[in-house]
């Protein structure tokens, strides 16, 4: 008798900790405010904006051909799946005592730095930098990259922030402004020729949305790593105007600016995401000839493709890229052999590249010899295949209307395109040169597809790029090799 009450007073005790337990777990659920839904990734419950975000979204949501929407594709529901998804989530964000996993995290936007600002030898001290990012896909916590690549002297930053923009130009939608803390300091010295990750931060990150991410560098330093063609307009706050670092409204941000600064790349948890794309190229991939403020460019389409299965794309594109030379001092960024693990292999949840590079080689680099453009390429391919990588290659699409064209030029794209076509250097390629070559002047865009200097698409032609793709191509992953 004696073991049987005591069997009974255990279980007694059990069942009060297990109530218990609940009760403290269902407190959560009802205090927590943010989360995600599965596959469509729509904002949870008690987010203090929602209801503005949906009512704009119904409004001015303009998702067709990769264009901007203001929130998620939809909402979750359930009591016990957001319980459940919040406590992962939750967990997966991280603390200073237990760090969020790589394998948590997705990129959903990326800049690859291409030099130093001209103009600005010392940085922009005083001044507040609010940086206009496109989010590919979104998630219930961010963290942002700053990187000083470019500058021999430490970049103090004195405050950052990262928010949901409102509307078109620097106001942040009320109730998401968040502070950006590294190693739980506000403040924080990236080190010359290098970049620091910020911790992580809970904020309900829109798919197909813009996100402001606002730098107060108080002091001077050195030369500011930048990319040069962002197609979006930022903005700067002047020095006499003090921290605007966590301003709701634009009021103080008067100068609008074409470059993105210090900022690299910006990452989301999603429990939802098999991981991201980079597409990797010159300006075509950077969208020179697209209109800007409009994500026109082939990775804005392809993104909006891949939106559905939650695949984040990041374009680590700059113009004037080169496979072989570097051309940083110029403000087109180091050689694609010598950027590739950085801006590529170094994105957060990466599965598949996509290289389009080479025409600069020939156009800008002066390569004659067709064999040492593959030969980097190759090289590329094989880096990501160390990773488990898969890579999609691009055949180079014609110039025949530029003014670098020639018969010489002409022979030197043609047999990259062959080697591409034979399948000797990527897993797979997607057609560029058929998609936008003139059917009466193969060696020319098609008018149509021309944004006038006859080597750079219009927004038509990199609608035609990005549906070009077929997604199967960049859903399976390679082993990796040795």
């Amino acid at each position: 008798m004696t073991g049987y009450r005591t069997y009974a007073l255990l279980g007694a005790l059990l069942g009060l900790v297990a109530l218990v337990c609940a009760t403290i777990i269902g407190g959560f659920a009802l205090l927590d405010g943010s989360g995600i839904g599965p596959r469509t990734g729509g904002l949870a419950f008690g987010d203090p904006w929602l209801s503005r975000a949906e009512n704009r979204a119904e409004n001015q949501d303009r998702n067709q051909d990769g264009t901007q929407g203001r929130t998620p594709d939809g909402l979750h529901d359930g009591a016990q799946d957001r319980t459940e998804n919040r406590t992962n989530d939750r967990t997966r964000l991280g603390t200073a005592e237990q760090p969020a996993s790589d394998s948590a995290w997705t990129a959903t936007w990326a800049a690859a730095p291409a030099g130093t600002e001209p103009g600005a030898p010392f940085g922009h001290p005083g001044h507040t930098i609010r940086n206009v990012v496109h989010t590919s896909i979104g998630g219930i916590g961010v963290r942002v990259t700053l990187s000083n690549l470019y500058s021999p002297a430490a970049l103090l930053i004195g405050h950052a922030s990262v928010a949901v923009r409102d509307g078109e130009g620097a106001a942040a939608v009320p109730g998401t402004m968040r502070k950006l803390t590294f190693a739980r300091q506000t403040a924080v010295t990236v080190p010359p020729r290098g970049q620091i990750i910020s911790d992580p931060v809970e904020l309900p990150v829109p798919y197909d949305g813009d996100l402001l991410v606002t730098l107060h560098t108080p002091a001077p330093g050195g030369p500011v790593t930048y990319h040069p063609m962002a197609f979006q307009t930022s903005y700067l706050a002047r020095s006499d105007r003090g921290d605007r670092t966590e301003d709701l409204d634009a009021a103080a941000f008067t100068e609008p600016t074409g470059f993105w600064r210090y900022v690299t790349a910006v990452d989301v948890l999603n429990r939802e995401s098999p991981g991201a794309v980079v597409t990797f190229g010159d300006s075509i991939t950077d969208g020179d000839g697209s209109r800007p403020d409009a994500n026109r460019r082939w990775p804005d389409i392809l993104a909006a493709r891949l939106r559905d299965r939650n695949i984040g794309v990041v374009n680590a594109a700059i113009s004037g890229n080169q496979v072989l030379g570097d051309q940083s001092w110029r403000g087109c960024g180091a050689s694609g052999l010598d950027r590739f693990r950085r801006d590529v292999l170094g994105r957060a949840g990466v599965r598949a590249v996509v290289i389009d590079l080479g025409v600069n080689d020939i156009l800008r680099g002066g390569e004659r010899d067709p064999a040492r453009i593959t030969a980097g390429l190759r090289e590329l391919t094989r880096q990501a295949h160390a990773r488990g990588i898969r890579v999609v290659g691009a055949t180079l699409a014609p110039f025949g209307a530029h003014r670098g064209y020639d018969e010489a030029t002409e022979a030197v794209r043609d047999r990259v395109n062959e080697e591409i076509r034979s399948g000797g250097i990527f897993d797979e390629f997607v057609d560029f040169d058929q998609v936008l070559s003139d059917p009466y002047a193969p060696d020319r865009i098609r008018p149509v597809y021309d944004s006038g200097d006859g080597l750079h698409p219009s927004d038509a032609g990199y609608r035609a790029m990005g549906r070009h793709f077929d997604l199967a191509s960049l859903e399976g992953k390679v082993p990796a090799e040795l």
